[in-house]
């Protein structure tokens, strides 16, 4: 509004001067032309230093305020948020963001801070070569904006958080083997670069938010090495389990061939044991026929004839044959 108000009365002295020599010209001279033109002038060029000496301080701001007036030439302390006041002409503010901010290397040409494959080449503990894709979120102390911009002034991005993140990943990433990167120590090795970007950026004067390994890319080679020895691992599972599935086969028929074996024998058991109890029983039939015939001889004889066929009326012998049994005589 200051600013806005100095140019208003830059331009009313400008014109205030145009009309006086016009009129001056016109041999028409403006009464305390003069006056007005110096007093215009004059609120014009406070006004102007008023503004230039009025600093205003977003809230996620810190001002750094470069002096004349200071043996280091500059304030050892950033302005806070909110409304300040400088030496006009003598000092003037330089501003820092102190909201997150993000850095991210990327392969893919469109999604890093520099364009093309940005990506970190490193070197595992057993000499296999990766790439690596990362994103860094970080933000600067405001208790050391001051020395951020003493150390890197507006250069901090690319002269410090961009070596920073590359080396440490590196370094950290050659203390593992390849397939340790890929998958039993991939969190752990995380882990780890985090710790060391949080060390070197708070050395540094900026703190570290968050790392993100976004992706591990390999050589052509080895990622068709590791092709093949997944596809060799497919394989083996398969066969082991067929061969699991075969020996599950042979268990069930044993299973089912021992059941019909049991159950054969229990048959032949138990006919085996019918057949024992019917020899007995035919055994104690057959003393009871013999102690019944042992008490009456002509029994036999009567069960015969009541054995024949009720037709039948006369019998035909041979002349020269004896009777087929003894008839058994009646007393007199």
């Amino acid at each position: 509004m200051i600013q806005g108000i100095s140019v208003f009365f830059w331009i009313a002295a400008v014109g205030v001067l145009v009309v006086v020599l016009v009129q001056a010209w016109r041999g028409k001279p403006v009464k305390r032309g003069a006056g007005i033109i110096i007093g215009a002038f004059v609120i014009a060029i406070l006004l102007t230093t008023l503004s230039a000496g009025l600093v205003f301080i977003n809230p996620d701001q810190r001002g750094v305020v470069i002096s004349a007036l200071q043996p280091a030439g500059y304030r050892p302390d950033a302005l806070t948020p909110g409304l300040h006041f400088v030496v006009p002409f003598a000092e003037n503010v330089v501003l820092y963001p102190i909201s997150k901010q993000t850095y991210t290397m990327s392969i893919a040409p469109s999604e890093g801070a520099v364009s093309g494959d940005d990506s970190i080449t490193a070197r595992t503990a057993d000499g296999q070569q990766v790439s690596v894709d990362a994103s860094v979120i970080y933000e600067i102390d405001p208790l050391k904006v001051t020395q951020i911009h003493i150390q890197w002034q507006n250069r901090y991005t690319d002269d410090l958080v961009r070596p920073l993140a590359r080396g440490v990943i590196r370094d950290t990433i050659s203390q593992y083997n390849v397939e340790q990167v890929v998958t039993s120590k991939r969190v752990e090795m995380t882990q780890a670069i985090s710790d060391g970007l949080e060390v070197q950026f708070k050395e540094n004067g900026l703190i570290l938010i968050d790392f993100i390994l976004r992706n591990i890319t390999f050589t052509p080679e080895y990622a068709a090495s590791v092709e093949q020895k997944q596809i060799a691992e497919q394989l083996a599972q398969q066969a082991a389990y067929v061969v699991q599935q075969k020996e599950q086969e042979a268990e069930q028929a044993r299973q089912v061939a021992k059941g019909q074996a049991d159950s054969a024998v229990i048959i032949a058991q138990g006919s085996a044991d019918a057949r024992i109890i019917q020899a007995k029983a035919e055994a104690e039939a057959l003393q009871l026929i013999a102690g019944a015939l042992a008490g009456n001889q002509d029994l036999l004889t009567y069960q015969y004839i009541t054995k024949l066929s009720p037709n039948v009326q006369v019998m035909y012998l041979p002349s020269n044959s004896p009777f087929v049994f003894q008839l058994p005589t009646t007393a007199k």
